[in-house]
C-alpha cells in the first residue's frame, strides 16, 4: 500500500494498492521533489471516470511503468471532486496549451507546482495519434535532465499567462431584455430541432439552459423557449441516456440522438434534471415530466442515499460483465436473446420492440441500450409494468456498478432543492423528508459555527478539504428551497450564515467572485470562472442564492452583491448562452423581481395549505415563499402581515410594490402568472 491508504476518498483508495508510490496533494510531496531534484507527475481523476480506470489498469498497475515513475518522479494523485480548486487551475493550463481537456488529467510540474507539459489519457503505447505513456515519461525525463533551464522558462511563462487571466471576468452590467433576447437567439441557432438539445456529439443534458428557457417562458410567454425545453426533455427521457427501468440519467450521450450514454450516473446531473422535469411539469402538466421527475427522485434516494441521510456522489460506468472483466455499461445493456431468456419468447419480442433492442445492437457486441423509440403507439400498460418488473429483477442479479459514497456539499445542496420542490409539487412528504435529512447532515457534519463549510464527508466524517464557492452557493440554494417548502425559518438562517461567508471570503473589491476563499491554500493562481460546466458555476449559483435571500429579507447588501455578480452574465449571455445558463436563469428572476410571497395562516388549516401549494406551484422565475402563522418572527416576509378576517391570507410583492392581499387561491395563482 502507498500513501493513499489513509485517504477518505474512494478514488484515491482505488489507487492505494498501485505499485506507484503515490502521494496525496500536500506540501510534503513538493518538498520531496525538491530534495530529489525531480519533476512532479500530477494525475487528476474521479472514481466513476471510465478512462481513469483504463489508464490505471494499463499504466499505474504495471510494475515496470510504476518502477520508472518511482525512480524519476514524485507522483501525486488528486480526486477532482475533493479538490476542484487544484483541478480547475491545472485544467485551465491544459486547455490553454492543448485546446481541450478532460479526465484523467496528466500534468508534469516543477517542484514549485508550475506546469510545463500536459495531457489527458495516454495509452501505454502509441496509438491513434496519441503518444505512449512510457514515451511521454522518457521525453519529460530527458527534457528535465538536459534542458532544465528551458523547462523552467516554459513553466514560468505558463504561470505568468495564467496569472494575467486573473480579473479577465470583469463586471459588466446587469443583463436586461436585450441580453435575454440575444441569449435566446443564440440557443435557437445551436438547437438541434430534430433530436433536441444543443450542438453535436457528445451531447450533455443542458440542465441550466433548460431552466433559463422555462423561466424565460414564464416571464415573457415565449412559446419557442418552452418548445425547446419540452422537446429536449422528451428526447432525453426517451433516449438511452435515461435508465428506462429504474430511472436516473447517465452523464452524457456519446451520440447526437441520446442513444448511447457514457454510463456513469452522477448526483449533480440527476439533481439538476429532477428540478428541470419538476418545473416542466409545473409549466405544462406533462405526464412524461411527472413520471420522469418521480422516477429520478426515487433513483436518487434508492441508489445514492447514504446511511447518514445524505447522497453519494456517483455510480460507476463500469461493472463486471459476468466473466470477471470490467466493462462499460454491462449492468444496463441487453440483447434480444437475453430478453427472451428472462421474459419468454412472446414478452421478449414485445420488450425488444418496446425498448428498441435490435439484433444488430445499438451499443457494443450486439447489445442495445434500452430506449423508448418514437411511434410505439398504444401499448398495454400492465404488460409494460410486468416486463419492467421482471427485467429489473433480472438486472439486480448482475454485478452492480461501484458507488462513490463520498458526500459532496454542493451536490447535496442541489439535491436538497430538487427533492424539496418535487416532494411539495407531487404530495410526496417522503421526498421532502429526504431533503431535510440531507440538510441536517450538512449542518451537523459539514458546517461549523463560523459559517464555514467542509467540501466532503464519508461515513459521517469530513474529508478535511475546505468548501469552495459552489459548496456555499448550492447549499444555500438548497436551504432556501427547503425554507419555502417547509415553512421552517431555520433554513433561511443557515442560508444567511453561508452567504455572509460568501460576501466576506469569496468576493473581490470590484464585486467579482472567486472559487476559493481568501484564506484558502495558495495555488499557482486563485481560480475564478463564472461559466457553467457540469454544474452551475459557483459565481452564478452565488448570485442566485444572494438574490433569493435578499427577496426573503429585504437586504440591500445581498441584492447589490447579486446584481454585481450578474454583471458578468450581461457580458457572456450574447456570446456563450449555453455556458452561462444558470446565470441567465438568475437574471430572469432578477428581471421578474423576484416575486415575494407570504402565506399567513394557521398551520393545519386547509386554506393555508392550499394557498401555500398555489404559491409553490407559481412559475414566476425565482419566486420566494414564506409560510407561517400571523405574528411569527421566523420569516421577515411575514412581519406586519395579518390573516385578514381571521382567514389565511397571501401577499405578493415585487420591486417594492404589492398586490392586494387575497384568501382566494385563484386570485393568488393569477398574481403569480401575471407577466412582469
Amino acid at each position: 500500500m502507498n500513501r493513499l491508504a489513509g485517504s477518505r476518498s474512494p478514488y484515491l483508495l482505488q489507487h492505494a494498492g498501485n505499485p506507484v508510490d503515490w502521494w496525496p496533494w500536500e506540501e510534503g510531496a513538493f518538498e520531496r521533489a525538491r530534495e530529489r531534484g525531480v519533476p512532479v507527475l500530477l494525475s487528476v481523476g474521479y472514481s466513476s471516470c471510465h478512462w481513469c480506470h483504463v489508464m490505471a489498469h494499463e499504466s499505474f498497475e504495471d510494475e515496470a511503468t510504476a518502477a520508472y515513475l518511482n525512480e524519476h518522479f514524485v507522483s501525486v494523485k488528486v480526486d477532482r471532486e475533493e479538490r476542484p480548486d487544484v483541478d480547475a487551475v491545472y485544467m485551465e493550463a491544459v486547455q490553454a496549451a492543448t485546446g481541450q481537456g478532460g479526465w484523467p488529467m496528466t500534468v508534469f510540474l516543477t517542484p514549485d507546482g508550475e506546469p510545463f507539459y500536459f495531457g489527458t489519457y495516454f495509452p501505454p503505447a502509441a496509438r491513434g495519434g496519441m503518444p505512449g505513456f512510457r514515451d511521454v515519461l522518457e521525453g519529460v525525463v530527458a527534457a528535465w535532465r538536459d534542458r532544465r533551464e528551458e523547462v523552467a522558462e516554459v513553466a514560468s511563462k505558463i504561470v505568468r499567462d495564467l496569472t494575467e487571466r486573473a480579473g479577465a471576468y470583469t463586471v459588466s452590467h446587469v443583463p436586461g431584455e436585450a441580453e435575454m433576447s440575444a441569449a435566446l437567439l443564440g440557443l435557437t441557432r445551436e438547437y438541434d430541432a430534430r433530436r433536441g438539445g444543443f450542438g453535436g456529439a457528445p451531447k450533455f443534458p443542458p440542465s441550466m439552459a433548460l431552466e433559463f428557457l422555462l423561466r424565460h417562458h414564464a416571464r415573457t410567454g415565449a412559446e419557442g423557449a418552452l418548445q425547446m425545453a419540452r422537446d429536449t426533455c422528451e428526447a432525453m427521457a426517451r433516449g438511452g441516456i435515461y435508465d428506462q427501468l429504474a430511472g436516473g440519467f447517465a452523464r452524457y450521450s456519446t451520440d447526437r440522438s441520446w442513444t448511447v450514454p457514457h454510463f456513469e450516473k452522477m448526483l449533480y446531473d440527476n439533481a439538476l434534471l429532477l428540478r428541470v422535469y419538476a418545473h416542466l411539469w409545473r409549466a405544462t402538466g406533462s405526464d412524461l415530466a411527472r413520471r420522469v421527475a418521480l422516477e429520478t427522485a426515487d433513483f436518487m434516494i434508492g441508489e445514492l442515499g447514504t446511511p447518514e441521510g445524505a447522497f453519494a456522489s456517483a455510480l460507476d460506468a463500469d461493472s463486471d460483465d459476468g466473466s470477471g472483466r470490467a466493462a462499460e455499461g454491462a449492468y444496463y445493456v441487453w440483447t434480444p436473446e437475453q430478453l427472451r431468456a428472462e421474459l419468454g419468447d412472446d414478452d421478449g419480442e414485445f420488450a425488444a420492440g418496446y425498448f428498441g433492442v435490435t439484433e444488430e445492437g445499438t451499443f457494443e457486441e450486439g447489445a442495445s441500450v434500452l430506449q423508448l423509440p418514437q411511434g410505439n403507439g398504444m401499448v398495454d400498460a400492465d404488460r409494460v409494468a410486468s416486463v419492467r418488473e421482471r427485467l429489473l429483477a433480472a438486472r439486480a442479479r448482475r454485478p452492480r456498478p461501484g458507488r462513490d459514497d463520498k458526500v459532496v456539499a454542493a451536490w447535496n445542496g442541489l439535491a436538497i432543492a430538487a427533492l424539496a420542490e418535487t416532494g411539495a409539487y407531487f404530495d410526496r412528504p417522503d421526498l421532502v423528508q429526504a431533503a431535510v435529512d440531507a440538510a441536517d447532515l450538512l449542518v451537523r457534519v459539514h458546517l461549523d459555527d463560523r459559517g464555514r463549510l467542509m467540501r466532503t464527508s464519508r461515513d459521517g466524517e469530513t474529508g478535511g478539504h475546505d468548501g469552495v464557492l459552489e459548496d456555499y452557493a448550492d447549499v444555500a440554494e438548497g436551504f432556501l428551497a427547503l425554507a419555502s417548502v417547509t415553512g421552517e425559518g431555520v433554513w433561511l438562517d443557515f442560508a444567511g450564515l453561508l452567504l455572509d461567508s460568501v460576501l466576506r471570503h469569496f468576493t473581490g473589491d470590484d464585486g467579482t467572485l472567486y472559487d476559493t476563499a481568501d484564506d484558502a491554500e495558495r495555488l499557482i493562481r486563485r481560480p475564478q470562472d463564472p461559466t457553467d460546466n457540469a454544474t452551475p458555476s459557483g459565481w452564478t449559483a452565488a448570485a442566485g442564492a444572494l438574490l433569493s435571500y435578499a427577496a426573503h429579507t429585504g437586504s440591500g447588501t445581498h441584492r447589490d452583491a447579486a446584481e454585481r455578480a450578474l454583471g458578468v452574465v450581461g457580458a457572456l449571455a450574447p456570446r456563450a448562452p449555453r455556458f452561462i445558463g444558470w446565470g441567465l436563469a438568475v437574471a430572469e428572476a432578477a428581471l421578474d423581481g423576484p416575486r415575494e410571497v407570504a402565506v399567513v395562516g394557521g398551520i393545519g388549516d386547509p386554506l393555508t395549505a392550499e394557498l401555500h401549494r398555489v404559491a409553490l406551484l407559481g412559475a414566476a422565475p425565482g419566486a420566494v415563499v414564506a409560510l407561517g402563522e400571523a405574528g411569527t418572527a421566523e420569516f421577515p416576509l411575514l412581519r406586519d402581515r395579518p390573516a385578514r378576517g381571521g382567514r389565511a391570507t397571501a401577499y405578493v410583492c415585487r420591486h417594492f410594490v404589492c398586490d392586494a392581499p387575497t384568501s382566494d387561491p385563484r386570485v393568488l395563482a393569477a398574481q403569480l402568472t401575471r407577466p412582469s
